[in-house]
């Protein structure tokens, strides 16, 4: 039984992080080409994510 819980367990957190992650990626883009008009560059935040973001949070 507590193999299992924790099995569940290991699914939903690897589903949440991978979530988290695109919609980390989706909004560094969105962000990126709202400020530079730049799919380039939109593209490259867009690797990076999550630090593009609180990069973006903290200098603007």
């Amino acid at each position: 039984m507590e193999e299992n819980t924790n099995e569940r367990s290991q699914k939903i957190v690897s589903k949440t992080v991978k979530t988290g992650i695109s919609f980390g990626s989706a909004l560094a883009m969105v962000i990126s080409y709202s400020a530079w008009h730049s799919i380039g560059w939109a593209i490259l935040h867009g690797i990076f994510s999550w630090f593009y973001v609180i990069y973006y949070i903290i200098r603007y």
